[in-house]
């Protein structure tokens, strides 16, 4: 019967937050609807309902972002979330992703809690499934967000090649730094394009082509992006760019050639496991056969 109250309640504040997001329920005021077409931005403090999604992120987030941060350091990852998110494109940001991990752990222990007591189980299975759950729904979610990073890294040292050689040809034809990068980000849809895209968008903000590169390199951390980079920042100091980042187009090309060569040797040395311990085991019984009928005889 608790555990029967306690789902009611559950039930009933996600079924609150979850209509005050329906434009039936709650309609969005005035204000709202005319902030975008605001010269300045609105402040929305003291505007968030008592039961509404925003009320209850702000109120969540603290304990969401502390929970995940001790969860990363005891996983052994010492980046920060804001970097990972940013280098996919994400659009969470820190403290909402925290609160969907958080919320996602929440819901699967309701769902355990609900199994727990519709089975029965013993104690120590009760604990497990009460305790353990929640926990691997956080780790799913953190390695979901690892795995999407390191993927992004992949693919941007994929196309680096690729897009270094373009950008070596339009530096040689005689386009500036800043107009070769723009045009390869405009006519690109990879990795590299949208980092590229990030990178011309904050030039256009107002920071120097170089800097913005530089920031491109530290938030993606692949090698080639360093070498890359610290080729176009040269762009001021020397007059043949292109060849320059020709070259490094070519040294970078020879580095994920040499990767994938590794790759597919170590993919070939694994296809014989399977192969070993088929034959391996037919040989073992085999011998062992005999070898039990001489201790036989000898008994």
């Amino acid at each position: 019967m608790r555990l029967l109250v306690l789902a009611g309640i559950a039930a009933w504040a996600g079924l609150t937050l979850l209509l005050s997001e329906v434009r039936f329920f709650a309609r969005r005021p005035v204000a709202d609807r005319l902030e975008a077409y605001a010269q300045e931005p609105v402040s929305r403090s003291g505007r968030l309902g008592l039961l509404s999604v925003e009320s209850f992120s702000q109120a969540v987030g603290p304990l969401a972002r502390a929970v995940g941060a001790l969860l990363s350091r005891a996983l052994g990852v010492e980046e920060e979330l804001e970097t990972r998110l940013r280098r996919i494109h994400s659009t969470y940001d820190g403290t909402s992703f925290r609160v969907r991990q958080v919320g996602i752990a929440t819901a699967t222990m309701g769902a355990a809690a609900l199994a727990t007591a519709a089975w029965r189980p013993s104690v120590a299975v009760g604990l497990l499934l009460l305790l353990g759950l929640p926990l691997l729904a956080l780790l799913l979610v953190e390695q979901q967000l690892a795995n999407a990073s390191a993927a992004w890294q992949r693919r941007l040292q994929l196309e680096l090649p690729v897009i270094a050689e373009q950008i070596g040809m339009l530096l040689a034809a005689g386009w500036s730094l800043n107009a070769a990068l723009n045009r390869v980000a405009r006519r690109g849809d990879g990795a590299c394009a949208q980092d590229l895209r990030r990178v011309v968008q904050r030039a256009r903000q107002g920071l120097a082509d170089e800097v913005a590169l530089r920031e491109w390199a530290e938030l993606a951390r692949v090698r080639g992006v360093d070498r890359l980079v610290a080729v176009l920042v040269l762009n001021r100091e020397t007059t043949d760019l292109g060849s320059l980042v020709g070259d490094e187009a070519r040294s970078i090309r020879r580095d994920v050639q040499r990767e994938l060569i590794e790759s597919v040797e170590r993919k070939a040395q694994q296809v014989w496991i399977p192969v070993t311990v088929a034959t391996l085991v037919p040989g073992v019984i085999f011998v062992s056969i005999p070898f039990i009928r001489a201790m036989e005889r000898l008994q």
